[in-house]
């Protein structure tokens, strides 16, 4: 089963986290009953599904990919009518979590290793999604042009966001100190990248050191970073192309909306220091 749906996957060009996703909840479905989840009755997936949101109390997203797998299995076996009748999921309205900017600025001053630093910096100054930032190659870093080639994200899109001058010093140090090859952030094994795992531990263990106190994850710089620049005065518009928000709607969700007069794209992180300061990396 696991092998039909890693064909249908990659012959639809879905990305490989939605293959791990949905492989990691059907397999736990799977050890749970002790058989395929396409050998199971409504009542017995129903029961799980309650375990799930009720008893176990995980996350949003791990409910989603279990609903969402056994969606796409039944339908991969031309059961259409059982996944029909699985639950449908809310969509919640809740609000992001936002770093001020002074958070910002203490956040990027509590590590004291200068690749994880970078690694934080990077994150905020260009909005990436955290598998972004990980994924990153030297080579997608164009300082001549100013700006950074983000290849092959969700949605199986490309697209460039601008390279902010505090940023392109920060990275040459690092480069110069650091040494990393092929990969911005190079992982424990040879020619691996950094581990998304990795990084959501450097965003903790910093975090800690600054003493913030909100919930927060690699992907508050994201909306940090899209608020930010809202507030600086970019429309919603350009703000959506930055993000790689398929539509603009997704963009509404955690910005506030105001009224702003269209500017040149840049990143928040040229706005974060005075004129005359630089990053202390």
């Amino acid at each position: 089963m696991y092998q039909q749906m890693l064909r249908k996957i990659r012959l639809n060009g879905q990305s490989e986290s939605t293959l791990a996703n949905y492989g990691r909840s059907l397999a736990h479905l799977s050890l749970y009953f002790e058989c395929t989840p396409l050998a199971l009755s409504d009542e017995q997936i129903n029961d799980y599904l309650l375990l799930l949101r009720d008893r176990q109390n995980p996350s949003l997203s791990y409910f989603k990919h279990t609903v969402y797998g056994l969606r796409y299995s039944f339908r991969l076996v031309g059961r259409e009518d059982r996944a029909i009748r699985l639950p449908s999921i809310k969509r919640l309205n809740s609000l992001p979590v936002v770093l001020s900017r002074e958070e910002c600025r203490r956040l990027f001053r509590s590590s004291k290793l200068l690749k994880h630093r970078i690694l934080l910096t990077l994150a905020y100054s260009a909005g990436l999604r955290i598998s972004e930032v990980v994924n990153l190659r030297q080579a997608d870093i164009d300082f001549d042009r100013m700006q950074i080639h983000i290849r092959q994200s969700k949605y199986n899109k490309d697209r460039y966001v601008p390279l902010s001058r505090y940023m392109a010093q920060g990275l040459k140090k690092y480069y110069d100190g650091c040494s990393p090859k092929e990969w911005v952030f190079n992982g424990h094994g040879p020619g691996s990248p950094f581990s998304q795992r990795g990084a959501q531990w450097v965003m903790k263990s910093c975090v800690k050191s600054a003493g913030i106190t909100k919930k927060v994850s690699m992907h508050t710089l994201r909306h940090s970073y899209a608020t930010h620049l809202l507030e600086d005065g970019l429309d919603l518009y350009s703000i959506q192309k930055l993000l790689g928000h398929a539509h603009v709607s997704t963009t509404l969700v955690y910005l506030h909306v105001a009224k702003t007069l269209p500017q040149r794209a840049h990143s928040p992180l040229d706005t974060l220091y005075p004129q005359t300061d630089a990053v202390k990396t």
